[in-house]
């Protein structure tokens, strides 16, 4: 089965209905809950996500969407060592470099994100939900 790590914004874009994008969220979570491929988020994005949604939605809204929507994912630890390589890497937005180091510590090889400019010097590959649910 593939295995994807999915960055904080396409997963709003979900439990937000955020369109243009929430169509191809749906359809990428589909095929996770339909065992078709592996979805991985980092633990920074629960707490990121409760705060924003807490800004959407009653606090009890969002944990009850992070409830129903754990069950699409499994969540990878931020660890001391992905902080520390976040520190020290080249990326501008320092939230991006967590998750990148996320993805590469636990040898997950496709990011999926709305920010493929601040991914430029990936070593793994790096696309939209759009770009990843045509080339399935």
């Amino acid at each position: 089965m593939e295995k994807v790590f999915v960055d904080t914004e396409i997963v709003l874009d979900l439990l937000s209905n955020r369109e243009p994008f929430y169509i191809h969220a749906a359809y990428l979570f589909s095929e996770a809950d339909k065992n078709k491929i592996k979805i991985f988020v980092s633990s920074l994005s629960f707490s990121n996500l409760n705060y924003l949604l807490s800004r959407q939605y009653s606090a009890d809204q969002a944990r009850k969407k992070l409830l129903k929507f754990k069950t699409l994912v499994t969540v990878l630890a931020v660890t001391d060592k992905i902080v520390e390589l976040a520190l020290a890497s080249n990326f501008k937005d320092f939230e991006d470099g967590m998750q990148y180091y996320t993805a590469i510590e636990n040898n997950i090889k496709t990011l999926l994100t709305r920010n493929l400019k601040d991914y430029k010097f990936a070593e793994i590959s790096i696309m939209t939900a759009e770009q990843f649910l045509k080339g399935k």
